[in-house]
């Protein structure tokens, strides 16, 4: 397979991951406490992300074990997705930002959704270079 087949279909799969696990796969106690870094929601969600950007990565390259390098994009995963939506929770509710009351809502969301595509990108741009 060539890198930029293995490219796209790695960004393909990393995005159809992320929405599963952001949007069909989220329980009320994740999302509920993303904001809480007190709280295991936010924590949980973000390994759930980190676990399966492994099982994703591992699935693209034919990688059958875990080794150091899985491991490492694993916790960088982790620890950006944590950021980002802990980020994202707190800045909306510093300005009380709600579907219904603020298109900055929606500003917040997208910014938070292209930052997660971001990162995957960079996962990808890491692993071809």
């Amino acid at each position: 397979m060539s890198p930029a087949n293995s490219v796209l279909i790695l960004l393909t799969a990393l995005a159809v991951k992320h929405f599963i696990c952001d949007f069909c796969l989220q329980p009320a106690f994740m999302y509920a406490n993303k904001g809480n870094w007190r709280h295991s929601g936010g924590y949980i969600h973000a390994l759930f992300h980190a676990w399966t950007t492994i099982i994703v990565l591992g699935a693209v390259f034919g990688i059958n074990q875990l080794n150091s390098l899985l491991l490492t994009i694993g916790a960088a995963e982790f620890v950006a997705h944590f950021v980002i939506d802990y980020s994202k929770v707190n800045i909306g509710k510093k300005y009380d930002l709600k579907p219904n009351n603020s298109e900055w809502f929606w500003v917040l969301l997208g910014l938070d959704q292209l930052l997660h595509g971001l990162t995957y990108i960079a996962i990808a741009y890491y692993l071809v270079t």
